[in-house]
């Protein structure tokens, strides 16, 4: 049945979302929900996949035994293959040294049109790496079928930049399926379309945020410095964290201050980079708890007055400044905060992008204070002199402009608000009359958890339950996100209005509208989530 309504264009059933548990089970939602075969992840992502393989190989190998020899392809450029990104100008894709045309798979595409389109005008190899079924002998004799020309021999790798004239050209590899916002310092944040489909975000599609270029460090040279007063020291190499100190685990989301910054910019201009709603992500994090280093270094469990833990990395500006930040020590040193001297993510050691070999997870706090690249952990009375904690990182009112704002006169942010946003469908996107599936994220900081969704098919006169996936988080340390779907009848032609808002569990909700909270910089972006779309006639 899958492979029938693959090959002849149809929606796939939907497949279901795991329960929250039962007391998760929105009143009066179906039992069953997710997307057009959502369970293997997109089982055939940007992949011609291997459920349409069978039955295309079957009909074809028919075929190929009357066939005439192999002709001789034309050769292109990796430029010339650039612009076939869109079915207007057909979608080409490369697999090794071929050149295919896939436009009329597009639309057949088990995982979804979107989902092909991603590695349109590009290789597909850094998608299929990320699922393996595609890595089969029939999935390859399948895509061949598109075979339109070859890459031309000059075709190599472009060589690396100079490094004594690019401060970046150290910086590693990306996977292209991100969507960049700056290369130099390199930001990016992973299609949003993705973000629900996984409970844990891959490594390689987690968004990066970084503010300089990308330390090259040495692992067994490496060494963490902690300090504090009274000249207290302790030195520790990446293989002692490692034999010290028990390993601890937390499943944490981590989100940019900027999340969703792209939607002020559209009430005034802010300043800052136009992230989308994909500056979050959710990873299994491993390392030694702060707590443990900073006890075995000699300081208590409680300081009198105010303290602060300060964290500096080893990624520096052109004039050797760090990048920094601080968390109260309170936090720091709290068994139930859990935060962490991380030095795996997912199970894997740190990717260079993430703070190989080693950095802070504040979970339920800001993504800037997750200092990556560690190089120095102090206990400090005042909190750290980083540019990025006193002059960045600060929530203002709308009526603040950069004429008058006073950066003294906040806080740094350290907690951050309820937050969700709308996945699928994507805005302007058009959805098949008959049962519409809804999927999204919601978080709130500070080990808050989400205990509803609201959904609006209507900009918000009329709302539904969204159900929530997971198992219920331990009170206080809901530092993971909450995936939530809804499944809701939609009418041929009609105008959708979806909006989200989420309610964490001290009944904070998302305010309405973006104007009221509109700061210069452009973070705390939480508004209520909106995505337009029309349903087909």
């Amino acid at each position: 049945m899958l492979l029938l309504r693959a090959v002849t264009g149809r929606r796939l059933p939907p497949l279901p979302l795991p329960r929250r548990g039962s007391s998760r089970f929105a009143p009066g939602s179906p039992a069953a929900g997710g997307r057009r075969g959502a369970a293997p992840v997109l089982a055939a992502l940007l992949g011609l996949g291997a459920v349409l393989a069978y039955g295309e190989r079957r009909r074809r190998g028919a075929q190929a035994a009357q066939a005439t020899p192999a002709p001789r392809y034309p050769l292109y450029t990796r430029e010339e293959v650039g612009r076939h990104r869109s079915p207007r100008d057909r979608v080409w894709v490369t697999h090794g040294t071929e050149v295919f045309d896939v436009t009329d798979f597009v639309e057949l595409h088990p995982g979804g049109a979107d989902k092909v389109l991603l590695a349109a005008g590009g290789a597909l190899e850094p998608f299929w790496a990320l699922y393996a079924v595609h890595n089969q002998p029939h999935v390859l004799e399948l895509l061949r079928e598109y075979k339109v020309g070859e890459l031309g021999p000059e075709e190599a790798p472009p060589a690396a930049p100079d490094a004594t004239q690019d401060p970046f050209a150290g910086d590693p590899p990306r996977h292209p399926g991100l969507r960049v916002n700056s290369q130099k310092p390199f930001n990016a944040e992973p299609p949003a379309e993705l973000l629900a489909e996984r409970f844990l975000t891959p490594n390689e599609l987690f968004f990066t945020r970084n503010h300089l270029p990308v330390p090259v460090v040495d692992p067994g040279s490496y060494r963490l410095r902690v300090e504090g007063p009274g000249g207290r020291a302790l030195s520790l190499s990446l293989a002692e964290l490692r034999s010290r100190f028990p390993k601890h685990e937390v499943t944490a989301t981590l989100q940019c201050a900027g999340n969703r910054r792209s939607e002020m910019s559209r009430v005034r201009p802010v300043k800052g980079l136009a992230w989308d709603i994909g500056a979050i992500g959710t990873a299994r994090w491993g390392g030694a708890r702060l707590r443990d280093v900073l006890l075995h270094a000699g300081f208590g469990e409680e300081r009198e007055g105010e303290w602060h833990v300060c964290f500096e990395g080893l990624d520096v500006d052109a004039g050797g400044a760090p990048y920094g930040a601080s968390i109260p020590y309170a936090r720091a040193v709290s068994p139930a905060a859990d935060v962490l001297l991380a030095y795996e993510m997912n199970g894997e050691e740190l990717p260079r992008d993430h703070g190989f070999p080693l950095r802070a997870v504040v979970p339920g706090v800001v993504g800037a204070r997750s200092v990556k690249w560690l190089r120095r952990v102090a206990v400090s009375p005042a909190e750290s002199p980083s540019h990025w904690q006193q002059n960045d990182y600060k929530g203002f009112s709308p009526c603040v402009d950069w004429d008058t704002v006073d950066y003294a006169a906040a806080p740094a942010i350290q907690e951050l608000p309820v937050q969700s946003a709308i996945t699928y469908p994507r805005p302007g996107a058009a959805v098949p009359a008959g049962e519409l599936t809804v999927k999204g994220y919601a978080w709130s900081g500070g080990g808050r958890e989400v205990v509803r969704v609201d959904v609006s098919l209507d900009g918000g006169r009329t709302w539904r339950v969204a159900r929530l996936a997971g198992e219920r988080p331990a009170p206080g340390r809901a530092w993971a996100w909450a995936l939530w779907e809804l499944q809701a009848p939609v009418a041929a032609g009609a105008e959708l209005e979806i909006v989200c808002k989420a309610v964490d569990g001290s009944y904070n909700v998302q305010p309405d509208t973006v104007a009221p909270i509109w700061n210069l910089r452009g973070v705390l972006s939480n508004a209520w989530h909106r995505v337009h779309v029309t349903v087909s006639r």
